[in-house]
């Protein structure tokens, strides 16, 4: 274990109001830390605050604070709260029940929360190390200083303040949340010199203010890196979903000098997921943004270059080099590409929904919105996994959820798992045989028309919230011309090349292409981009090791 600053005066303190439980957190804790770190243990929120401030007035260090979500009188969220002023720089961890991982979801705002541990942690040396070792490296790694905040002033119905809010979150960025109406907000507005006329506006830790900012200049504010540090590598990768960031953890691990572009934020759909339950070694489930950063970290740590807000335009073959070019004219050059592009969901297409977007409209699961569909009635139109595990959570706190189906049943298209919670969820019905018509509303969505498929019968609906699920299309329209691709805009790769065993005509090599392989030698294609792919998780994962495993044979045959 590496030993940290101070050791002997360097504290994790653990707070549960439960005895029992708070004792068993301690003694883990202890068993693997307690030769570099002092465990302090609370059984309130009172009485850790109270210990955090005999903490600070002896200069000690608080390097980790694990707090219970349920407690009486203080739950973990407002002690955090608390806790921030006391020691800002100290990681925080929330305990909590998987009834509660939502109210953890919302406290990544909150209290700019670093993890969440759903009880039990058993077994320790799976679930509740791993996470305090990073954290603790997190921790050693930073100067201590008092965390500064990007804050975020926007309008509640702006579909680009819901961008904004939604390109943070997903990239792990801290923020907090002003309203315009809030006197904060007009506070904040005026020392911008702006009128809130123009939202939203951004103000970054280091006081800089941005006005309505695109993606990119978002990005580089932050912190978030945009720009290569390299003009060459070995491996290119497209796309940081699970494909392309199993791609590039494994391209790095193995000596490769990998950087992954992502035009938006890692993870891709399944970074949106609110709750994966089939996924291979988490029998629990994880959330689609839990899993992401555990591979962002993991590519990271092996040294993978990962750029953000990136918009890849072209793929150049210039002689052994590829060449990857973006919207800015820049480009970035490597032996090797592996395309995991994946794939982005459909536009429903009906009057209205264009023009609230944003605005009560929304394609995915906009994890960020869903605190604000408390006590409301929710729709979803989609009836497969992405839809079904966005019911599930937000269930939990809307008034109901309704999906619209246009087929006869879920079977067909939604795992048996899902379809089960949802028969078994009180407030989540669905209708089959159903289709969305129409959507209304000025300056949010208000009413819904629907329509019966059979009868052709219509419905209008108070609806304030709506998420669209239906289908997916792939994000490759800037391979035209250098990259084949079937009907659909699915690449083509391997086998689906080679149907009557011959390369295609423009292959100049004395080989078929390989597996993963497109019509472009070096050039690979991993995950839901891939004609004919299996769209799930784990064989995104699995392609992009996969791909990497090609990159290897397609170098050492150059």
């Amino acid at each position: 274990m590496a030993q940290a600053a101070g050791p002997a005066r360097t504290v994790i303190l653990t707070v549960d109001d439960d005895p029992g439980v708070s004792r068993a957190v301690a003694r883990d804790l202890r068993r693997h830390f307690g030769e570099s770190y002092r465990i302090v243990r609370a059984e309130s929120g009172a009485s850790a605050l109270d210990a955090l401030r005999e903490l600070k007035l002896r200069g000690d260090l608080v390097a980790v604070i694990l707090a219970d979500y349920r407690m009486p009188e203080m739950n973990g969220i407002e002690f955090l709260e608390q806790a921030i002023d006391i020691y800002p720089g100290a990681r925080r961890v929330l305990l909590t029940a998987y009834a509660d991982t939502s109210a953890a979801i919302d406290a990544i705002n909150v209290v700019d929360l670093d993890h969440y541990l759903l009880k039990p942690w058993d077994p320790p040396e799976e679930k509740l190390y791993p996470v305090v070792e990073d954290l603790l490296e997190t921790w050693r790694a930073t100067d201590r200083k008092p965390v500064a905040t990007t804050k975020v002033v926007g309008h509640r119905w702006s579909a680009r303040s819901s961008d904004v809010r939604e390109f943070l979150a997903r990239n792990q960025v801290p923020y907090r949340w002003y309203s315009s109406e809030d006197p904060e907000a007009r506070c904040l507005l005026a020392a911008a010199g702006q009128d809130g006329s123009r939202l939203p506006l951004v103000i970054t830790p280091d006081g800089t203010a941005l006005v309505e900012p695109e993606d990119a200049e978002l990005a580089a504010r932050v912190g978030l890196a945009t720009t290569p540090t390299a003009d060459f590598y070995d491996l290119v990768v497209v796309g940081g979903g699970p494909a392309g960031l199993g791609a590039a953890v494994y391209g790095a691990s193995e000596g490769l000098r990998t950087v992954l572009v992502e035009r938006s934020a890692t993870g891709g759909q399944a970074g949106q997921s609110s709750r994966i339950e089939n996924y291979l070694g988490f029998p629990d489930g994880v959330s689609g943004s839990q899993l992401t950063e555990r591979a962002r970290r993991q590519a990271a740590r092996f040294g993978a270059e990962i750029l953000t807000a990136r918009e890849v335009t072209g793929l150049e073959v210039n002689g052994p080099a590829r060449t990857v070019l973006f919207s800015d004219g820049s480009a970035v050059s490597a032996h090797s590409v592996i395309l995991a592009t994946g794939v982005s969901y459909r536009q429903l297409d009906a009057p209205g929904l264009a023009g609230l977007t944003g605005c009560g409209v929304f394609y995915g699961s906009a994890l960020t919105e869903a605190s604000a569909c408390q006590g409301h009635d929710v729709y979803i139109v989609g009836g497969a996994n992405s839809a079904g595990q966005a019911a599930m959570y937000l269930a939990r706190g809307a008034k109901s959820v309704t999906l619209l189906v246009r087929g006869p049943s879920l079977s067909a298209s939604m795992s048996h798992y899902l379809v089960q919670q949802i028969e078994d969820a009180p407030n989540v019905s669905v209708r089959t045989g159903t289709v969305l018509e129409a959507a209304h509303g000025s300056e949010h969505l208000e009413q819904l028309t629907l329509r019966d498929v059979a009868s052709g019968h219509t419905e209008l609906v108070d609806a304030q919230w709506l998420f669209v699920f239906i289908g997916a299309a792939p994000l490759t329209s800037w391979l035209e011309g250098t990259v084949l691709r079937d009907g659909r805009g699915f690449i083509m790769a391997g086998p689906d090349l080679t149907p009557d065993g011959r390369p295609p005509a423009d292959w100049d090599l004395d080989r078929p292409p390989y597996h993963l392989e497109t019509n472009v030698p070096g050039v690979f294609v991993a995950g839901d981009a891939r004609s004919e792919s299996a769209k799930r998780v784990a064989s995104a994962v699995g392609e992009g090791a996969m791909a990497v495993m090609l990159v290897h044979r397609y170098l050492e045959q150059s």
